[in-house]
């Protein structure tokens, strides 16, 4: 028999119920008042319309400001996100810092990791702080960006089946197939000339070089990880493992007279090119330097 419709949004889609009501004997009784079946359904979508939180994660010879230096969280913010707070390490643990913004439908986050360190020790920090926010949000959709290296390290976390649920992954000019700077880094910071194999050469590069060069010394292990693949080095055994089925968006550096930018070649930026994920990546093209822009910051309130 016909009954009585009633729709409800829930999470932004209309739902048509039809509820029988009491007409005669014999017919189907409402059992359920409609005030508490509509009150069920409001419920049901409150939990559909879950925030968006995206975590940003920089490279390296970079830290977390470098995202608000570049002016690209200033446009985030223009574009209606609100920022979520510093995830920050500390005796304990990565903890959250900054005022909240609960209630906010889209929400970024600021991550510090040790970017001298070894690629994987950075995605443990990393893994950390995303079960600082999976503790406290374990519903909401996480998108993780990199830029430079920190694309890399944010790969690796979704490794493993994907055990912090990421439903997408955004990198910007990373070196997802290594790059030749990092053994050009590894000569300066290793290299002794034939006139000068003792430590003396040492002594002249830490005097010349200054707090530069102390940096590259400190950063042995991360570019190590960072050469191009090569039979049992990092890049290769990472070439070789299985992703998860999340989007991936690759951001990849053009300039008017070469493909790629001053520090990583195109077809290195190209998630696309990794084997495990080839036909499975967007690949959008920026005609940028290396470095984060404003730009970058429009393009991804487009691409999140």
């Amino acid at each position: 028999m016909p009954g009585l419709f009633v729709s409800v949004a829930t999470g932004g889609v209309t739902v048509y119920h039809e509820i029988l009501i009491y007409v005669s004997p014999g017919a189907w009784i409402m059992r359920k008042s409609l005030i508490f079946i509509v009150l069920l359904l409001a419920m049901s979508g409150s939990r559909l319309a879950l925030a968006e939180m995206a975590v940003l994660v920089h490279g390296y010879a970079a830290d977390l400001s470098t995202w608000d230096r570049s002016g690209v969280t200033a446009v985030l913010e223009s574009a209606g996100w609100k920022r979520g707070g510093v995830l920050l390490p500390g005796p304990a643990g990565y903890s959250l810092h900054g005022p909240p913004a609960e209630g906010a439908a889209r929400r970024f986050y600021l991550v510090a990791l040790p970017a001298t360190a070894p690629l994987a020790i950075q995605a443990g920090q990393l893994a950390s702080a995303l079960a600082v926010l999976r503790d406290r949000y374990p519903d909401e959709p996480l998108i993780l960006t990199g830029h430079s290296a920190g694309g890399v390290v944010a790969r690796l976390v979704v490794l493993g089946g994907n055990p912090w649920r990421i439903s997408k992954l955004v990198t910007i000019a990373s070196p997802h197939l290594g790059t030749v700077r990092a053994a050009q880094g590894l000569e300066v910071a290793d290299g002794k000339p034939f006139f000068c194999p003792g430590p003396g050469i040492d002594f002249m590069k830490h005097l010349v070089g200054g707090g530069s060069y102390d940096y590259l010394e400190a950063s042995r292990g991360v570019l190590f990880d960072l050469l191009p693949p090569a039979p049992g080095n990092f890049m290769e055994w990472l070439a070789r493992q299985e992703h998860p089925k999340i989007a991936y968006v690759a951001v990849v550096r053009e300039g008017p007279f070469w493909i790629g930018d001053e520090l990583v070649p195109a077809w290195s930026q190209d998630l696309g090119n990794v084997p495990s994920l080839k036909g499975r990546v967007e690949v959008v093209r920026s005609l940028s330097s290396h470095g984060l822009t404003p730009a970058d910051g429009r393009l991804l309130a487009e691409l999140l």
